[in-house]
């Protein structure tokens, strides 16, 4: 299967959504997904497994999961105590006003998690307690719809992302390995797929490089990941390509070997598939619309 684009609310001066304490049965979650919105999800209570991006996360009451958009993600709620969460989706535009101060990004907590490679913040204390506070405000506006609501939404958004960036550049010590499940020669793989997208990343050269049978690589890839091979490394490769697109001035052309697509019309083929845009038109709209 393809990793999912999930879609929200088509409104330009207040991308902002949100899904107040869900409880979703593993029948219910999405399948790995991309989305250019940026992500936080708050766990109130239940067990489950976090995928973001390489890494496999336990998830547990107080958790905040802080997903940078374009990132492929999956949560796997635990069938017996399902994870009750809330997630916040927006765009950077929501809340990137003109800095009063260079030392402090609005986006500062992304920019560390992505920075870090982790993606998993355990609040505790006054933090936790903020977060459930500036949620439980958010969803009761939202849910009124009194005039100013999507200015209240948008100030009391940023003082929380305030008190998270604070946590964020005050916490030096990063987690630890052992968050991450699955076995050694799949997390090195998972890197391995990162660091090198214009290789040779099919089934048969990535087992070989682990030591395993194919059988089993394909078993254990698809068990952690929800995806097969193939369309888990076209998501990375396009995830990546995206980045070029609005990143660099290189030609599409070189984009695409950078990437490892094998030629210009294959790239289109799966990019026009995984986005619904062409490599051209996405260059050229996206930072029109204000997306990242």
């Amino acid at each position: 299967m393809n990793a999912l684009r999930k879609s929200f609310s088509d409104d330009p001066l207040f991308p902002f959504d949100l899904v107040y304490k869900d409880t979703k049965s593993p029948q219910r979650e999405l399948p790995d997904h991309l989305h250019d919105r940026y992500e936080l999800v708050y766990v109130y209570g239940g067990n489950g497994t976090m995928f973001i991006d390489q890494k496999f996360y336990d998830m547990a009451a107080g958790d905040l999961f802080i997903i940078p958009g374009n990132s492929i993600h999956r949560a796997f709620p635990d069938p017996v105590d399902p994870v009750t969460s809330t997630a916040v989706f927006f765009a950077p535009s929501l809340i990137s006003y003109e800095k009063l101060d260079d030392s402090y990004s609005s986006m500062r907590c992304f920019e560390l998690a992505k920075k870090r490679k982790n993606y998993k913040l355990e609040t505790a204390g006054q933090l936790r307690g903020q977060t459930e506070a500036a949620l439980e405000d958010i969803h009761l506006e939202l849910e009124r719809k009194i005039p100013g609501y999507r200015h209240a939404i948008s100030l009391q958004f940023q003082q929380w992302m305030l008190r998270v960036n604070r946590h964020m550049i005050t916490t030096h010590s990063d987690v630890s390995d052992d968050v991450r499940i699955g076995p050694l020669w799949m997390r090195e793989i998972l890197h391995y797929i990162a660091q090198h997208p214009n290789r040779d990343l099919g089934l048969s050269a990535l087992a070989q490089q682990s030591s395993v049978t194919g059988a089993h690589f394909s078993r254990v890839f698809k068990q952690l990941t929800g995806m097969n091979v193939t369309d888990y490394v076209n998501a990375k490769r396009i995830a990546q390509a995206k980045e070029l697109l609005l990143e660099t001035d290189e030609s599409i052309g070189l984009i695409a070997d950078r990437c490892g697509f094998e030629s210009l019309p294959h790239f289109h083929r799966i990019f026009k598939r995984m986005t619904g845009l062409t490599p051209g038109v996405y260059r050229r709209d996206i930072p029109e619309r204000g997306r990242t």
